[in-house]
């Protein structure tokens, strides 16, 4: 899942579409926006009731089918297949940067499966991409103030250093193109820089956080990221890295911005780096800032090897499909994307979500269920990169969009579902309350109004259609997410094996119900 969200001009080389910060992030893995100001909550222990809602509901709600929402939830949970495929596409199949040979194997696999479970149609979906980049070895250095080993890792679509580079760090901390003429212009060459102070991360085996060491976190994080309010400074910040590049610069330096040597990765062929841009742990880079202010010298030495390719490359989302029976070209879509990073094995980012939708049409397949309208499952690419997969897929089915019945994405994590966000159309909270009913059992669900971002339901808005990305459970997302540990050892497959039960049930009423949702707002062209 994408998280970055803040978004800082890159260099003038670079796509002005760029969709990448240069400052490092920690931002909760969902954005939220609007809250419900009083969401409703209900599960097996209660009515159903957290707070009165005043807003008038849409009388939108599934025909009672017990027997059939059984028959899903008992494949579901006694004989869920979620824990070896996603075993498999982790551990066997592994990491999926869109682009690479490794993505179509995803592909391929998924496909595979999707046959295996019995789908009435299965197909990839060519996009164009752009160029593919591949990581190579890398060895990192610090050189001063003291010799000894760092854990480093490229940028994703930035090069490599063509062989052993050693320099000097230092930090550019100019508000103003003037400031920056005056102390840093003509003197960045060889040198490796930072733009940005240390990210707030507080030490976990600290003492306690208080309510006010947390407000103080927030605040600085807030600080760190705000845009500039003076004309000056804003104009800098956008020119900055323009202005940087014309040093022969060794390379940019990025915090980790986790604990424990963690990092976040990220990158998209729309902002190829003309430099070495590698991140290091926060502890490593919060030494350096340290070191830096004390007046000492600090220098490293890396060797960084990556390729891109010579040529734009194609991409694929991966489709497939259970024909509806009365109303076939009317479809609910189930969707996640395949893709992932590649300094792991993309296992909570995003293998849960996509082995929760093959395990959903399993469940739908071999409980003997046959909806009226047509469940289609979609494995996006490119999600990572900006959504690309989605945003291609939807432009390309922009026709039959306006028969579409809902889009429900699942990319939060590893943990269970805990409800719906209801991407501002609280008008539906009752009808999403019906929908989750049947599965109160494996609740409790939370349905409230509020907006998320930074996944794959966000390209079917503009065309009107209800999407929506399920609520989950943390299990530690902040952890995993783009990290390096992001492996099968982090998924909590119980959780999984639940998402793709609820996930099934409520497409498969959403197929059944007697009306197709409302439209939301129209905004595409």
């Amino acid at each position: 899942m994408r998280r970055l969200t803040i978004f800082v001009p890159l260099l003038a080389a670079c796509a002005t579409t760029a969709r990448q910060s240069d400052a490092p992030l920690s931002i909760p893995p969902a954005v939220v926006t609007a809250p419900d100001p009083a969401p409703r909550a209900w599960g097996p222990a209660g009515d159903g009731l957290a707070a009165a809602d005043t807003l008038p509901q849409l009388d939108i709600r599934p025909t009672p089918e017990p027997e059939a929402v059984a028959r899903i939830v008992r494949e579901g949970t006694t004989n869920s297949h979620a824990a070896a495929d996603l075993q498999y596409l982790t551990d066997v199949i592994g990491p999926r940067l869109t682009g690479t040979p490794a993505m179509r194997r995803a592909n391929d696999w998924t496909a595979e499966r999707f046959r295996a479970y019995g789908m009435d149609s299965v197909w990839l979906e060519p996009w164009p991409f752009g160029r593919a980049w591949e990581r190579g070895p890398m060895t990192l250095t610090l050189v001063a103030p003291h010799r000894r080993q760092l854990v480093g890792y490229s940028w994703a679509w930035a090069p490599g250093t063509n062989g052993p580079v050693t320099g000097d760090v230092v930090y550019v901390d100019a508000k103003t193109e003037a400031d920056f003429t005056r102390r840093f212009a003509g003197t960045l060459a060889g040198k490796w820089v930072m733009t940005s102070p240390p990210q707030p991360v507080p030490n976990p085996d600290g003492p306690p956080l208080t309510a006010a060491d947390s407000a103080r976190v927030r605040a600085a994080i807030r600080e760190l990221y705000a845009p500039p309010t003076d004309s000056t400074e804003l104009a800098f910040r956008q020119r900055r890295l323009s202005l940087i590049a014309r040093e022969p610069i060794a390379g940019l330096l990025r915090d980790g911005a986790k604990e424990f040597g963690l990092v976040t990765m990220s990158g998209s062929p729309e902002s190829i780096y003309p430099m070495p841009f590698l991140v290091v742990s926060h502890e490593d880079y919060a030494q350096f800032h340290r070191v830096l202010a004390l007046g000492e010298r600090v220098a490293l030495q890396a060797d960084v090897r990556n390729t891109f390719s010579s040529q734009p490359v194609t991409a694929y989302n991966t489709v497939a499909e259970i024909r509806g029976s009365t109303n076939p070209d009317e479809i609910v879509l189930l969707g996640a994307h395949l893709d992932s990073w590649d300094i792991a094995t993309g296992a909570t980012d995003n293998a849960t979500g996509s082995i929760a939708v093959l395990e959903a049409a399993r469940i739908l397949k071999a409980s003997g269920v046959r909806p009226r309208r047509t469940i289609r499952f979609a494995l996006f690419s490119g999600e990572e990169q900006g959504l690309y997969g989605s945003e291609r897929y939807a432009a390309a089915h922009a026709g039959e969009l306006p028969k579409y019945q809902a889009v429900l994405v699942l990319d939060n994590g590893t943990g269970r579902i805990t409800g719906m966000s209801l991407q501002g159309r609280a008008e539906l909270h009752d009808a999403w309350t019906s929908l989750l009913q049947p599965v109160s059992a494996l609740g409790p669900f939370l349905v409230q109004a509020r907006n998320k971002g930074g996944t794959d339901h966000l390209p079917f808005l503009p065309y009107g259609v209800p999407a929506f990305n399920f609520d989950q459970l943390s299990r530690g997302y902040d952890h995993t997410h783009h990290s390096q540990v992001d492996t099968f050892d982090h998924a909590v497959t119980e959780d999984v094996a639940q998402a793709a039960t609820v996930m099934a049930a409520t497409a498969y009423q959403l197929a059944n119900l007697p009306v197709l949702l409302p439209r939301g707002q129209r905004r595409a062209n």
